[in-house]
């Protein structure tokens, strides 16, 4: 881990490179503040800049930025995007935001794909271990549920001074990380208030359980449901993997357990969309009617809401999306400026499902 004064110095290098510092820098005290170091350790970044000529230090009137012979051009920065997949789903529209950022930034991104999967994960931080550029890593951990072997390699990232910010889910072994995640508690509870004021009394649940999602979605649904006094039972919830999504609602799959469950509940929240539309799929097939016999809700607002008939109800992030949100946090870092993680938001949008 390099020296606090070197990682201020660098913040402080790369803004005034950049053009956040204009002509001189904060007081001695405000960078104190800003980056939670001792005066000394400011005194020795100030030092470090005045040795390259970048600042010249006046006793009395602060650091004045020198005049550069050429004007400094913009920093190109490699930024590392690594997500669980890249075609599917929500993640066409979560990629063309960040790369909106990086080109507004003239930086470079970096696409990789670990489909869930911790070998993969394993083999990609491997790489952006050994690139003699990487200025930075957006990153939607794998399985973020489950304990992850592959810790110690995004420490080693973190040790050579690369910043990470987390999308979706992230990992408490990494408590210094940034990281945008989705309100998911609150937005099963918005479903349920939802439902409970729709007239539902036994509502279901579907959860993923290896990502923190999933976790974080069936806790606010518990909560919600206790708090309204609704049966929050067993048999009334079911869970699936990353590994057995793709057989899940199948045919000949677990059709008496789920046959019971839709037989208990009037209504059914789904993690996402794509089981939402599955599992509207598997109710006509039953010949079970949907909201007349079953209501049906989810998460994302995604292409697969629209695509279904009926189509579904469904919470969005809009007007934000957590591919700009995590891209602007990741240079805003990088900047030198004061960072937070930040939950993303629900809106709900009513469809014909419910």
């Amino acid at each position: 881990m390099n020296p606090k004064y070197q990682m201020v110095a660098e913040a402080l290098r790369k803004g005034i490179l950049d053009g956040t510092y204009e002509k001189t820098l904060p007081t001695e005290l405000a960078l104190c503040a800003q980056f939670q170091v001792s005066r000394q350790t400011v005194r020795q970044a100030l030092s470090l800049l005045e040795a390259e000529q970048l600042i010249d230090r006046k006793q009395g009137s602060g650091s004045h930025i020198r005049q550069q012979k050429e004007s400094a051009p913009r920093p190109h920065r490699s930024i590392a995007v690594v997500t669980t997949y890249i075609s599917d789903y929500i993640f066409p529209s979560i990629l063309r935001e960040i790369e909106a950022v990086c080109s507004e930034n003239d930086s470079t991104p970096l696409l990789f794909a670990t489909q869930n999967q911790f070998a993969n994960e394993r083999k990609i931080l491997t790489t952006l271990l050994e690139m003699e550029q990487l200025d930075g890593v957006l990153v939607e951990g794998t399985k973020t549920g489950l304990p992850n072997p592959n810790i110690k390699l995004y420490q080693k990232l973190m040790e050579k001074g690369v910043p990470l910010v987390f999308m979706h889910g992230n990992y408490e072994q990494l408590p210094d990380t940034l990281y945008v995640l989705d309100d998911n508690a609150a937005g099963s509870r918005m479903l349920v208030e939802y439902l409970y004021g729709k007239g539902h009394r036994k509502i279901a649940g579907i959860f993923k359980y290896d990502d923190l999602q999933g976790r974080q979605r069936f806790a606010g649904y518990c909560d919600a449901m206790q708090t309204l006094g609704l049966p929050l039972e067993d048999r009334n919830i079911l869970w699936y993997s990353t590994d057995q999504k793709d057989r899940f609602l199948r045919e000949g799959v677990d059709e008496k357990r789920v046959d019971e469950l839709f037989a208990a509940c009037s209504a059914v929240i789904c993690y996402n969309d794509e089981i939402a539309l599955r599992v509207i799929s598997y109710l006509n097939k039953t010949g079970l009617s949907v909201p007349g016999d079953v209501a049906v809700v989810s998460f994302d607002n995604s292409q697969y809401s629209e695509l279904s008939v009926p189509r579904i109800t469904s919470l969005s992030h809009e007007p934000y999306n957590v591919g700009r949100m995590v891209a602007e946090l990741l240079f805003h870092s990088l900047s030198g400026g004061p960072c937070a993680s930040a939950l993303a938001t629900w809106t709900l949008i009513e469809k014909e499902s419910s």
